[in-house]
Parts: C-alpha cells; structure tokens; sequence
C-alpha cells in the first residue's frame, strides 16, 4: 500500500534536542481513542519513533509485530497485551519480531520508543519498578535500577536525592532521558517531569538535582558518526 504520509521530526541525531511533552499537542492515532505526542518520528505508520501514547479507557490497537523492537515505560493508569498487564512505572522491552495486541481497560499513557533495538536483542524484559530493587551510583544521593542492557545499550530508572551532583561527563553512543518526576539539571537548563532530552554520541555535561528527581534513561544507543548510521534517525539501521 501506498504511504500516504511521511514524517521527519528530530531526526539529526548529532544535535541536542530538549522537549517539553506537557507542551505539545495529542495527534490522534489510526486507532480510535489512542493518542500521541511525537517527539521524534522518522516514517509513516511505520516509523523509528519516540513519543508519548495515551490510551482511553477501552481502547485497544490492532494486532501488529514490531520488526525492530520496542521499549516503553508505563507513566500513567494499566497497559494490557496478550502476555500481561503492566501498571504505573512498569518497563517493558518487546524485542525485534515480537507480536502484540495491545488495551487499556481503563485507560493509561506510556513513553515509548520503537524500531531502535539491535537485530541480535531476543531477549523479552519486564520490570515491575514497584517491586525492583535500588542500587547505590556513582556518587552519594543517586540510586540506579537498571532495567536492561546488551552490548553497548542500557536502559535504567535513576532516582536522584535532593542536592546530588554528578561529575563531568561524555556519553559515548549518546544518551535520553525523560523526566518521570521533579526537576533534573545540568548547566545548560532546568528540566521538570515531561521533559525528553536527547545528548548525542560524545556530549558532555555535569548533571544535578537540587529539589530531586526520577529519570529514565537510555544510553550507548545513538549512531557514532564515522560508524554504520551517520548522525540521521533514517539511516539507523537496525538501531
């Protein structure tokens, strides 16, 4: 068939990008009652994409496989598929070829991304966050869930404590974070609950919290220029 549209949105994956999700607005989905805010999207329907979805109570998607995985994390109200219901703060990674059908009994919104995962990444991974355990970081003040990893990819849940200072930092492969509660900082800005930033491969910064706060964040995913990908979303391959 066809595509009837094509969007390009935050695809330059060698510059920093901040958004604030509260601020945009709900495009609706092909399916009734499911929403999103986009805040990179590189395809038609089909698409290599980072967004906010929101479902109505009793919506449900139809039946589709994600060829290139899926991660999403739940912020608001129960996400069902045909392999479980998963409520506030659950993670789950769907991986490349995986199958779902996908409702909200009543209702919910989960941050997500999709096409992004690595060809090789079969391995399916739920994380209830309520139940899961907190390590200590780096540095006093910061606790760690990691919630997956293979190769060069992590994702985990970071929980800083009120006036907890990280150091200077590079992020090789890149980094995004979502603000999933209070305000994150670094020296370039303040970032409340909402907020997704995007730190391309070799940035730097020196993160803190002043009033504390919950991120989720991915690391070592985005492409190295010089390497397969080039700095473009379109041209991530199996990412």
């Amino acid at each position: 068939m066809e595509n009837r549209w094509f969007m390009e949105l935050n695809a330059n994956l060698a510059v920093r990008v901040v958004v604030d999700s509260t601020s945009l607005p709900w495009v609706d989905s092909p399916q009734s009652g499911v929403q999103r805010r986009l805040l990179a999207r590189v395809g038609d329907e089909v698409a290599l994409a980072t967004s906010i979805v929101r479902y109505a109570p009793g919506s449900r998607f139809s039946p589709h496989r994600h060829e290139l995985g899926e991660e999403f994390i739940v912020l608001e109200g129960e996400f069902c598929d045909e392999l479980g219901r998963y409520g506030r703060g659950t993670y789950v990674k769907n991986p490349p070829g995986s199958l779902h059908a996908p409702w909200s009994t009543a209702g919910c919104t989960i941050f997500v991304k999709l096409r992004h995962l690595d060809a090789a990444d079969q391995g399916r991974v739920v994380v209830y966050s309520d139940a899961a355990a907190w390590q200590p970081g780096l540095v006093e003040g910061l606790s760690v869930m990691l919630l997956a990893s293979f190769g060069a990819q992590h994702t985990a849940l970071v929980r800083w404590a009120p006036q907890t200072y990280f150091t200077l930092h590079r992020h090789f492969g890149g980094e995004e974070i979502f603000v999933l509660d209070g305000v994150f900082e670094d020296e370039y800005g303040r970032y409340p609950a909402g907020t997704w930033i995007r730190n391309p491969h070799w940035s730097r910064h020196e993160p803190f919290s002043t009033e504390g706060c919950t991120i989720f964040v991915k690391t070592g995913h985005l492409p190295i220029p010089g390497v397969v990908g080039g700095g473009t979303i379109g041209n991530q391959g199996t990412r």
